[in-house]
């Protein structure tokens, strides 16, 4: 059995599936999505033990192909289609993609909007016009920017874009912990949230900073007390400051394991004493 990871056809969104059909990467393939076919792009396969989750369908075929690219010619018009009525209904939404199932026999419209939505009427135009079943679907800034794509600061491809399935909790702390500066204009992504990055080495700098003295803390050194001036969380070095009997001041780096200071005590510590005491 394997485990494949498929790009559909008008997104970057990666599904995971099941298949027991032997597969490689950008094989075309057909699988099952909300109760209708999909066409996606192999782009990640594994083996694996499981026999739990969505199973694909079927390697695609010709028909399956010019069914495809029917569906992507219609999906452009039906695109075009649905701005043109927002516009003309004068709704507050923003639409970002369009995609017919691959019987034709459903489209899905994905939009972002700042307010909630009445709908009806651009439903009715829309099946009107489109002569099939239509699903508007509501996403957040984070899909836009996984189904648009685009280049992050990093000068790489967004994550969302190309490798990430799921969207972890990032938060203004993990900037703070990791030392950056806490303006959103620096730490966020194309989208306008926290960066996803942000999430990745959380929880080696979380570790870190628990082993690292404080800033403006005093550590023993070889040299004498001095206060620590500076974190180097990546190379575990300490920059401390020594002031000399003359007034002058010396600034040396130190590794953790040549300094000693009193660690910041654990929550589970804490408690451990308390109990201790009770």
């Amino acid at each position: 059995m394997q485990r494949v990871e498929v790009r559909l056809q008008n997104t970057n969104k990666l599904e995971s599936f099941l298949s027991d059909i032997k597969l490689k990467v950008s094989d075309m393939i057909v699988v099952e999505i909300d109760g209708s076919e999909a066409f996606g792009e192999v782009v990640f396969v594994r083996e694996t033990q499981s026999i739990e989750g969505r199973k694909v369908l079927r390697l695609a075929n010709e028909k399956d192909k010019k069914q495809a690219k029917k569906g992507k010619e219609l999906s452009k018009k039906a695109y075009d289609t649905t701005k043109s009525l927002v516009e003309k209904l004068k709704l507050d939404m923003n639409i970002v993609n369009v995609t017919y199932s691959l019987d034709l026999s459903k489209v899905v419209i994905e939009f972002v909007s700042d307010n909630r939505v009445d709908f009806r009427e651009l439903i009715k135009e829309l099946v009107a016009n489109l002569k099939t079943r239509v699903e508007l679907r509501q996403i957040t800034a984070r899909e836009q920017a996984q189904t648009v794509g685009g280049i992050g600061s990093c000068g790489r491809m967004c994550c969302c874009a190309t490798f990430l399935k799921d969207f972890e909790k990032v938060s203004m702390k993990m900037a703070k912990v990791q030392g950056l500066a806490l303006n959103p204009s620096k730490i966020s992504g194309a989208c306008g949230r926290l960066m996803c990055c942000l999430e990745y080495e959380n929880p080696f700098y979380a570790d870190i900073s628990t082993r690292m003295p404080k800033i403006n803390s005093e550590v023993k050194t070889k040299d004498g007390i001095g206060v620590v001036v500076y974190q180097n969380l990546l190379k575990e070095l300490v920059s401390v400051k020594f002031t000399n009997k003359d007034g002058s001041i010396n600034i040396k780096d130190f590794s953790l394991d040549e300094i000693k200071f009193d660690k910041p005590e654990t929550l589970q510590g804490k408690k451990d004493k308390d109990d201790t005491k009770k």
